[in-house]
This record gives C-alpha cells, structure tokens and sequence, in this order.
C-alpha cells in the first residue's frame, strides 16, 4: 500500500479516533482495573475480523487479526490508564473524574490502536500473517504489561515474532517521529530510607542524636556518589524528591525519612547504583552513629529496542511522512516504560510520535496538569501503526 493510501485511510478514521480518545479522555481510569475504558475500546473493535481475549487478572484486552495467508506475527500495543492528578485544561471533554486526567497520553494511544485495528481488518485479505493488538492497563507503575505477560500474552501459536508501540511527545511537531537503537528509555527504581536516631528538646541537641542534618547530608553524599563512582558514559540519574521528618519547633525527632527514584539506561549502571545507594546511606549514618533501614522498589527494567527494528522503524516512518520526518534521537529519554518487559523478550520497538499544539512555544509536557495534545497528529499515529504492520508482515 502506498504512503499517500495509508494516510488517507487514516484521515478517513480519524473523526472516529478522536471521537474515543475524547470519550477516554472524559473518564480516566487508574491502574489494572479499567473497565469503562475496556467496553469503550471493545464496543470500537465490534464488527472487525478480530478474536477477542479479556484478561481476567487485569482489564488487558488482546485482539488478533489472522490475515489471509500464514505469515509472520506483529504485536501492536496502547495503554489505556490515566494518571492520579487533577487537570487544569479548558478542554469541552476533560476529566469528569476529580483527581485523575489523561497527562501521559494513553488515551491517543489507545484510540489510535482501535484506528489502526479498522485500518488492518479492512485490509484483511492481503496480509501475510497476523496482527496481535495488546490493549494495556497499568502502565503508570502498576507492571501492567507484565501482568498480561504472566497471563499468555506472548504465549500464543503462531508466536509473535515482533513488538511496536507508540508512545505521543507534546516536544515534536505532528508529523514526525523520533526513537533509537538499543537504549531508549530508563529503568525506573524507587528507593526509601528511615535514618533513625534519638530524640529529644530542640535546645538540648547534645542529649539527642538529631536525624535530620544526617538526613541532609545523605542527600549531598549521594550526589557526590552518583558524579565520582557511576561512569560518565553510563550514567544513572538519582533524585530525591522527599524529606520528612519532625512535628514542631521545639522538638527533635527520632526518624527522618527519605523517599527518592533513580534512572539508568543499562543494566550494569542500575546493579552499581543500587548497590552504592544503600552503601552510601548506611554509611553516612553508621558515622553519626545513627541506624538506616533502606529499602528499594525496582520499578521497569530499561527499554532497549532491538537495532534492526528500530532502523526499520525509522525508515517505515520515513516512507510513511516523508524525508527529515523521522529522526534518530542521539540519547535516551531517562523517564520509564513496561513496554520494556515486552521488549526483553520480543525484538520490537517503541517510537515518539509528534502531537505539540500549534502555536505553542514550549508546550507542557507528559504528567502536567496543562498538558495538551494537537489531535490531528493522531492520524499519523494510526497510520504508522497500519504502515509498519504491512510492511513487516510484507
């Protein structure tokens, strides 16, 4: 199928992609259980040439389209869940849900997965192979995409052979694309430490053991970690994002606490960093004298995308939007994805895909609750999905 064909079976579409993103978009849903959301994506894919499985651990819906003629096996994949933060956008149809708003984009990507589930079935009889569409909940650190993994996901005959996604920018234009071989997203780990000392009166410092500035210079000691023991070439971010300790003036506390997350784009960097982060606390208040109880949440792993597919990726982008239209980004983005889990064991690849508002200088970004997308760049969304299934199954 030509570009231009594509393109125009996508515009075709697209009222109808907007149309559900809007309705997602109107009534968010957090975490594994999504069932409005699933009847709305299910009522989109009624009619279509499509087998139907519901998970039953979580709302995942999983739709195989069988071409016409055996061939090899592509799964596409959207997430469907929302974040838990208010909005604070003008839009007719933002969040009837207070607390909750579409901020990361999962609603396009879901709306355009349904659009490119039309586009596909209707063209049925000339595919080599099948089309495995993975509707996911859960993404927004709830391991949705490994809960569908443990449930048979890719346990499927014939196998699947390869994995795309999508995942929109509000940074790039519509009409473009961006992503890279190996490494482009980070692992995603959450670390928590209680520095636990003696408490007492604020003005008697002496007969206490204050947590507190050993607190303070934990915080200074892992920077100082993260920039003289982790390579500059394989770097890991850290960051900690809470403090908390104390009740009034007068009185010094017997714990305090810090809650932070670290970012790496390898496996070997996340292993040092983690180890020399409960060493680094530990350490720091073992020389006050003070105990440190660490613990850490590992979050995804990093999302490594395979290097022939994420250069067929690009180039199927590029036949699809045109020359300069999809660009190969030079590093990684440190935010984190469980598309990742899918990754680890199918070659595959995930893409940015432009929607910034027009007119917008420096648009909010994913997880502002002023974030915003240009909906028009959803077609090219649809269209890419239809293009790299065609193409690979070609």
């Amino acid at each position: 199928m030509e570009s231009g064909e594509l393109l125009q079976a996508a515009r075709e579409l697209q009222p109808d992609v907007v149309a559900l993103r809007r309705q997602l978009h109107a009534e968010p849903e957090l975490g594994l259980e999504l069932p409005a959301t699933r009847a709305k994506v299910l009522e989109s894919l009624e009619g279509l040439h499509l087998e139907i499985e519901l998970h039953e651990k979580t709302s995942g819906v999983v739709a195989t389209l069988r071409g016409a003629r055996p061939g090899r096996t592509i799964l596409l994949r959207g997430d469907m869940d929302a974040l838990p933060m208010p909005e604070d956008t003008d839009l007719p149809f933002k969040s009837t849900r207070e607390g909750v708003m579409h901020a990361c984009g999962h609603d396009a990507h879901t709306a355009m997965l349904a659009g490119a589930a039309r586009l596909l079935s209707e063209r049925r009889d000339t595919l080599a192979g099948n089309v495995v569409f993975m509707f996911q909940p859960g993404e927004e650190g709830h391991f949705g995409a490994r809960f569908m993994i443990e449930e048979g996901l890719l346990d499927r005959d014939p196998a699947v052979d390869a994995a795309f996604a999508i995942h929109i920018t509000p940074l790039l234009p519509p009409g473009t694309i961006g992503t890279r071989a190996g490494p482009l997203l980070a692992s995603g780990d959450v670390f928590h430490a209680e520095i636990r000392g003696k408490g007492g009166h604020a003005s008697m410092p002496h007969d206490c053991v204050d947590p507190i500035p050993v607190a303070c210079e934990t915080v200074q000691a892992l920077q100082s970690f993260v920039t003289r023991r982790i390579n500059a070439f394989d770097p890991v971010v850290l960051t900690v994002t809470k403090i908390n300790a104390g009740t009034t003036a007068n009185v010094i506390p017997e714990t305090a606490e810090i809650l932070g997350t670290m970012r790496s784009v390898s496996e070997a960097a996340r292993r040092r960093g983690l180890q020399g982060l409960e060493e680094v606390i530990r350490g720091v208040a073992s020389a006050h004298g003070l105990d440190a109880r660490v613990s850490v949440f590992k979050g995804y792993p990093v999302t490594v995308n395979d290097e022939a597919f994420a250069r067929f990726a690009l180039e199927t982008g590029e036949a699809l939007l045109g020359k300069g239209r999809a660009i190969e980004m030079p590093n990684p983005v440190m935010g984190a994805e469980d598309f990742s889990y899918v990754l680890e064991q199918v070659p595959g690849a995930m893409v940015f895909l432009g929607v910034r508002p027009p007119d917008t200088a420096q648009p909010a970004p994913c997880h502002s609750n002023r974030m915003l997308l240009d909906e028009e760049g959803m077609l090219y969304g649809t269209a890419l999905y239809g293009a790299v299934a065609l193409r690979y199954l070609a």
